[in-house]
């Protein structure tokens, strides 16, 4: 079967930014289908648009399906998950939070969308139980989300590898982040 990987973008962004198009390009280069889907209106995401898009998009999952999802692509995947009955090879959690940094947030608009991402219930039991495995990356300088608490839910109610990068921001363009190596060893690994 073809191991197919699913990389979905953070709020206000696209497949073309920052470590999207070099992950999708090595993974290509090692035989992965990689489908990189512009998510619905990304300057102001909902949470039904983005996992019915994503849903759209993978159909059916299967052992051979695998998700990356950078900030608010991985609370997408993990919605999407929520409703699945079969299991996923895995997925990298890139930047992916729970809570935000207020000064993430300075704007009314923005604070009403995050605050809808943040409090829209999530059903982790079943979201855990649709991965044989996930690992969430962390930068120990995200100036938009709180490491600790968010790491702890990826770790202790979602059950991920914890993995923490050095000065790498929030893992996009302002922080000037091309290339992602530590994201494609983990896919490989879980690929294996």
């Amino acid at each position: 079967m073809t191991k197919r990987v699913f990389i979905i973008h953070g709020w206000d962004g696209s497949p073309r930014d920052a470590w999207i198009p070099w992950l999708k390009s090595e993974l290509q280069k090692r035989k992965f289908t990689v489908i990189t889907p512009k998510m619905p209106d990304p300057k102001n995401p909902k949470i039904n648009a983005w996992v019915s898009h994503l849903k759209k998009q993978v159909k059916e999952i299967d052992a051979d399906t695998y998700f990356v999802g950078h900030s608010i692509g991985c609370q997408t995947i993990i919605r999407y998950l929520m409703g699945q009955q079969d299991r996923c090879g895995g997925a990298v959690f890139v930047a992916g939070w729970f809570t935000l940094n207020s000064e993430s947030t300075p704007d009314a608009a923005s604070r009403r969308t995050a605050a809808k991402w943040c409090l829209d219930p999530v059903d982790f039991e079943t979201a855990r139980r649709s991965m044989v495995c996930s690992t969430a990356i962390f930068s120990d300088n995200d100036p938009a989300i709180p490491l600790q608490a968010n790491s702890l839910v990826f770790k202790k109610v979602i059950g991920s590898h914890i993995i923490i990068e050095k000065n790498k921001g929030h893992f996009d363009d302002e922080a000037g982040v091309k290339k992602l190596p530590i994201a494609l060893k983990e896919i490989i690994d879980m690929a294996r």
